[in-house]
């Protein structure tokens, strides 16, 4: 069944799963979003989601809903990794809409979308430094998380990122709906992370554990908008930095952990 979502002034679309494309994605509760038709039949339903885009107001797909499911996602596999033609921030709704495509890699590993392997792709997958709107997984990385018959993916880790990522767009959502990426700036939040910091200062000087909770959790949200305002996303930040530190060496002194030159 496809079903034609409307989410008021936002936006009008069709998805096969209302749960996963507007609640878990996008953020959206019952009752913040209506269901305007359905039908099985996905030429009716495309056809009807273009209508409606335009007598609402509503940006008009360029590709109608039935030309995307037909014209499935162009991977490109190469000996070291897997590349998905989107951005990052695009990347699980292409997943969602694409599960089941199969594809093999050069040294012979057979990979397929999957509901249960989307959440480790999302906690795994890097922006190309050749293209922002190209990401890409290492091979191997995933051949072991969820195809190498010698081990078992671990399912709580796999949950645990999924929900880090829902966690960063209920953030971005709650964000756009106050109008701070339209009305804010990142000095604005560069100033607003700085009071939160000297919040987190008092709260580790008063040994006040929920108040440190609290100051961390905040300085998070700004961390977070602060990066989209700057057009990133904040996973993105986070891989980056891992990525560096990854492999780094060094010792501790006084306290510090001190990389080696």
């Amino acid at each position: 069944m496809f079903y034609l979502y409307h989410i008021p002034g936002k936006k009008i679309g069709v998805t096969r799963n209302l749960n996963k494309r507007v609640t878990l994605i996008q953020g959206y509760k019952e009752g913040e979003y209506e269901v305007l038709d359905q039908s099985e039949d996905i030429d009716y339903i495309s056809d009807k989601e273009i209508e409606l885009q335009k007598s609402y107001g509503y940006r008009v797909d360029r590709k109608k809903y039935n030309q995307l499911q037909f014209n499935k996602m162009k991977i490109n596999p190469t000996e070291q990794t897997t590349t998905f033609p989107c951005p990052i921030n695009k990347l699980k709704g292409q997943l969602m809409d694409n599960q089941g495509i199969k594809w093999s890699t050069p040294q012979g590993y057979k990979f397929e979308i999957t509901d249960e392997n989307i959440p480790w792709i999302m906690a795994n997958v890097k922006t190309s430094m050749y293209d922002d709107n190209r990401c890409y997984i290492y091979n191997k990385a995933f051949y072991e998380a969820y195809y190498n018959p010698e081990h078992t993916p671990d399912a709580e880790k796999c949950v645990s990122n999924e929900l880090s990522c829902e966690r960063f767009d209920l953030i971005r959502d709650w964000a756009a709906v106050r109008g701070i990426y339209d009305g804010g700036d990142t000095k604005t939040q560069y100033v607003k992370l700085q009071e939160e910091a000297g919040e987190l200062a008092k709260a580790l000087l008063d040994n006040d554990k929920p108040e440190i909770k609290d100051a961390i959790g905040d300085m998070v949200v700004v961390l977070t908008n602060l990066a989209h305002l700057e057009g990133f996303d904040i996973e993105e930040c986070i891989d980056a930095a891992y990525a560096e530190i990854a492999t780094r060496k060094g010792k501790m002194i006084n306290g510090t952990f001190v990389k080696d030159e």
